[in-house]
């Protein structure tokens, strides 16, 4: 009889108190069911990780905890934010279980693309990416927006899935050669594609939120964003050098153009033309003093080297 692969599934959670109650159940019964068709161990768990949540998430998945012994949690000191939450609980699940399938709590993303995902590990593969076939429950700004980042990333060099967000199996094989990167800034859905092995992708649609509001603002979207295209290209800063280049043959041009004017005598006509010039340099040299700083911000955070987590609490002894 062959060895089943134990599972742990990965659930963030920041202030999902309305969520936890109605989406838990549904994990549990999936877990039940893969292992009721001998597709993974019986001592597979649910962790649940609380991102320094404010409300009463962590009393609840620590009364779950105890009402049930295949969901687990742990707490992190402080607000770490999601990426770092998804992080802490994929090296807290590396040691003792061979994968791990991460999902965002809230119902949204299909938790029966888990069977799939299950399968194609079982098949061979190490990662499993979940990806959106559409985005129609999205607004147009979103969906619009969100597309254009996956290009964007694409399109600077980065080796990121078209629409993925954090829903993958990952396998503990992958899981150890990743804990070998040790950045900070962290962006895991452009990360692990850089680990490499053998993956392969499951679509699925993509729900409304069964409960609660989204936590994750336009602010916190953005600064996603920014950490993503700059903790995996350095294009922006070649895109900047190649400007400063063209700024500096247009400014040559203009030196030619204001010494020829001053000997003809028409210095005074060309006041607007180079007032328009100086502006514009000024502002190419304030969005590119912008975006070099960015990149210094995340070097000097890098050089800090502070931990991404802290665990404070767990819902079991470490040594499980």
């Amino acid at each position: 009889m062959r060895n089943l692969p134990k599972l742990c599934i990965v659930i963030p959670c920041y202030n999902e108190e309305e969520v936890l109650p109605i989406t838990a159940p549904l994990f549990l019964k999936k877990i039940l069911s893969l292992i009721n068709l001998e597709k993974i161990s019986t001592n597979s768990k649910i962790l649940f990780i609380d991102d320094g949540s404010k409300d009463e998430t962590w009393n609840l998945i620590n009364e779950m905890a105890h009402q049930n012994k295949y969901y687990i949690g742990i707490r992190q000191s402080r607000n770490r934010g999601h990426q770092n939450a998804v992080l802490a609980g994929l090296m807290e699940a590396k040691e003792n279980f061979d994968i791990t399938i991460s999902i965002d709590c809230d119902g949204q993303d299909d938790i029966d693309a888990m069977d799939k995902m299950v399968d194609a590990y079982l098949d061979g593969c190490e990662v499993v990416y979940g990806v959106r076939s559409s985005r129609i429950t999205d607004t147009f700004f979103k969906r619009y927006t969100a597309e254009s980042f996956y290009r964007l990333l694409n399109a600077l060099g980065a080796e990121i899935v078209f629409n993925h967000a954090d829903y993958r199996l990952i396998s503990s094989k992958v899981l150890h050669e990743f804990a070998n990167f040790k950045e900070v800034n962290i962006f895991l859905r452009g990360m692990v594609p850089l680990v490499g092995f053998k993956s392969t992708s499951v679509y699925y649609d993509r729900k409304e939120r069964v409960a609660g509001k989204s936590n994750y603002s336009l602010k916190k979207m953005i600064s996603l964003a920014f950490d993503g295209i700059t903790s995996l290209s350095v294009k922006p800063i070649r895109i900047i050098t190649s400007l400063g280049i063209f700024v500096s043959f247009l400014s040559f041009l203009m030196i030619i153009w204001i010494i020829v004017s001053f000997f003809i005598g028409n210095t005074v006509q060309g006041w607007a033309s180079t007032c328009a010039l100086v502006s514009f340099i000024g502002g190419i040299q304030l969005v590119c003093t912008g975006v070099i700083g960015e990149y210094i911000g995340k070097i000097y955070l890098e050089t800090k080297a502070r931990p991404r987590y802290i665990i404070s609490e767990r819902t079991y002894d470490e040594e499980e």
